[in-house]
């Protein structure tokens, strides 16, 4: 179908990335499908609700998404890129394009495009190169692989900002994951110094000389950001940065850094499975104005 516009568009993931591009696709009365896992699960009302109010459409599984969507965007964890690409494969129709969304290094987006190209599909990777919810739809994307270039005006068309990286595979993704060895490993350096500044007491004099080092950074408003995403979002962050790993292993390089960044990630992460920084889902939860209340509860938790 040559109108975009005109698109039947399957979203594989309906998470806070998903939901913002149904939202803005939907504005344009695009029609848009959509599945996730956890549509079953303890999310599945608040998805169920979210699809109900934007008229989204939720299929009941990957192939009932796949066989009847013109175009697919594949925007999951960085782990399931690959598993998601396969599980698409098995029902994706002959010229369907295929819009690979996830933070997966190059080695796992070439494996992904062999599935979907192989089964007759159109696979493109897609780099989002910052945080969505600002930009929404109009985030910036590098696209790469041989239909990069005709995808691109298509994709601009709908309202994304879209630009060719270039047409071989993996060079997008290899963009993007060295951007995060520095975006998500300055987020965990952020909350390890930081916080043990705060133990210590010294807070007030280390931002005094970061800002006399970096004037142009307002350290109490970026710690008090890097610490609520971290804290929202660090399982998914987390799992970018370990394909962030693999992509610097890809080069034959040890990962020290983005190995020590995965973990710190993580380790937020578990402390707000744990409720420490309030009940997810609520409006209050990681929306302190000032990252010193989320340090002190994690000072809490970790001292004797």
């Amino acid at each position: 179908m040559a109108d975009p516009k005109r698109w039947q568009i399957g979203l594989v993931g309906y998470g806070e990335v998903g939901r913002i591009l149904a939202e803005d696709l939907r504005r344009q009365d695009i029609k848009v499908a959509a599945y996730d896992i956890k549509l079953g699960g303890e999310q599945g009302a608040v998805l169920k609700e979210h699809a109900a109010k934007f008229g989204v459409m939720l299929a009941a599984s990957h192939a009932e998404l796949t066989a009847k969507s013109d175009f697919i965007i594949s925007a999951v964890t960085a782990s399931q890129a690959v598993p998601v690409a396969r599980a698409c494969a098995d029902a994706i129709n002959q010229g369907t394009w295929f819009l690979d969304f996830n933070s997966a290094s190059p080695g796992a987006k070439q494996r992904a495009a062999a599935l979907i190209d192989g089964a007759a599909g159109r696979y493109v990777e897609g780099a989002v190169m910052t945080s969505v919810p600002p930009y929404r739809i109009k985030v910036p994307l590098l696209l790469g692989g041989p239909g990069a270039r005709e995808l691109e005006p298509l994709l601009n068309a709908i309202g994304f900002a879209a630009k060719v990286a270039s047409d071989k595979l993996g060079v997008s993704s290899a963009v993007k994951m060295c951007r995060s060895i520095m975006i998500k490993g300055l987020e965990a350096m952020v909350i390890e110094s930081f916080t043990t500044a705060r133990a210590y007491g010294v807070e007030d004099a280390v931002l005094a000389s970061l800002t006399e080092t970096f004037p142009a950074i307002n350290w109490e408003k970026q710690g008090a950001y890097f610490f609520q995403r971290v804290i929202e979002h660090g399982r998914r962050r987390a799992e970018e940065v370990r394909e962030v790993a693999e992509t610097v292993r890809e080069a034959g390089l040890t990962p020290w850094s983005a190995q020590g960044t995965a973990e710190r990630q993580a380790w937020v992460a578990d402390l707000a499975d744990e409720g420490l920084f309030g009940t997810k889902g609520t409006k209050e939860f990681a929306r302190s104005a000032d990252w010193r209340t989320e340090a002190d509860r994690i000072l809490a938790k970790i001292k004797p």
